[in-house]
């Protein structure tokens, strides 16, 4: 068999990840904290470029790589405008609308640039691979009360697809035949239901339960009394819905150990907060279960917070009348983004030309 070596960059919002792998198998990976006040220096996520491309390219020195050995490089998809699943090769079109159209800020962004800016000295492809942004929503999950506003797909593709296609190798089955609903637990949770190998629908992070540093979805007019009584400018709102809310907001870390340590020594509050996320993931995960008309092959739960028994379980206790639960642990990027750029290489699926729409 063809041996192809493949760099995968996965740039996160206070980490930097990137690993090699041959094959299917890891050669290494290693993730590299930033701390705040070094990010809080640029003004924006893409004045972070050269930084990151200096922590990747350490990376790879550090681990006596020859990047002349790189088949391809493999970054994560950003908040791009609606895309398809599965790859993408990285032309100008992409790299135009990060560099200058207003797209939602997230480090995300830069795993596009990041792997053509190794790649093209290298005469090697770069490609994104099931980025935040792909989309194959049905219609009638799109539509919301107000005209003016349609649903977005949003959520944890890569890993959700990749745990999806994980699962139906462990039972011996084709992931584009199982009905499968997964649950994303990290820093921002998102529920997918998958069809036939199609995200049909999603409860997004704004959406739907509220995470270890996010809100979710709070009621409506409490909001909008909330927005007018207190007058919050709308970054400081953005910071409340994401970064500031949800364990973080109401227990001051977003930290799942530490705040197991706490209720392991009576605290309540954190306690009752805890339970009430879990209760919060289980009730959207009743929820999205009828899209699939209770015809679902599994539950699985996945993401670094699925580490956690004591989460799981609460959440297990709520939802195993509905199907089979799961977990798969763990964010498992890097190996999604090899396993998808492999197919690729090896023309088992064939790559999306980016192409910007207008109108």
């Amino acid at each position: 068999m063809k041996k192809y070596y493949i760099l995968t960059i996965n740039p996160g919002s206070t980490s930097t990840k990137a690993g090699i792998f041959e094959n299917e198998k890891e050669v290494f990976s290693e993730s590299v904290e930033h701390q705040s006040e070094v990010l809080e220096a640029f003004q924006t996520v893409n004045d972070q470029f050269e930084f990151r491309k200096k922590t990747v390219l350490k990376i790879i020195e550090k681990h006596h790589f020859d990047t002349k050995k790189l088949s391809a490089v493999v970054g994560r998809g950003g908040l791009l405008p609606p895309i398809k699943s599965g790859g993408y090769i990285v032309n100008d079109s992409m790299k135009k609308i990060i560099w200058e159209d207003n797209l939602s800020e997230h480090a995300s962004n830069l795993g596009a640039l990041l792997a053509d800016a190794i790649a093209k000295p290298l005469d090697i492809p770069a490609f994104i691979y099931d980025g935040v942004t792909s989309d194959e929503m049905e219609d009638i999950a799109r539509i919301t009360g107000f005209p003016e506003i349609q649903r977005q797909s949003f959520c944890h593709v890569l890993n959700s697809k990749a745990m999806g296609r994980k699962y139906a190798m462990e039972m011996k089955k084709n992931y584009t035949d199982m009905n499968l609903l997964i649950a994303h637990l990290g820093g921002g949770i998102s529920i997918s239901a998958h069809k036939n190998g199609k995200i049909i629908d999603v409860i997004s992070d704004d959406t739907g339960p509220f995470s270890p540093e996010r809100s979710g979805s709070i009621p409506l007019f409490a909001l909008v009394e909330l927005i007018y009584s207190k007058h919050y400018e709308k970054k400081e709102l953005i910071k409340k819905i994401r970064g500031m809310g949800g364990l973080k907001g109401h227990l001051g870390t977003s930290d799942c150990r530490e705040i197991e340590k706490r209720i392991l020594n009576g605290d309540t509050k954190a306690k009752q907060i805890y339970e009430a996320q879990a209760y919060q993931i289980a009730k959207g995960i009743g929820e999205i279960a009828v899209v699939l008309k209770g015809k679902i092959d599994a539950i699985i739960l996945t993401g670094g917070m699925a580490y956690s028994e004591k989460m799981t379980n609460m959440i297990k206790d709520y939802i195993a009348f509905i199907a089979p639960v799961k977990c798969l642990p763990g964010e498992n990027e890097l190996e999604a983004l090899a396993r998808g750029g492999l197919r690729l290489l090896r023309d088992e699926e064939k790559p999306h030309i980016f192409v910007v729409r207008h109108g």
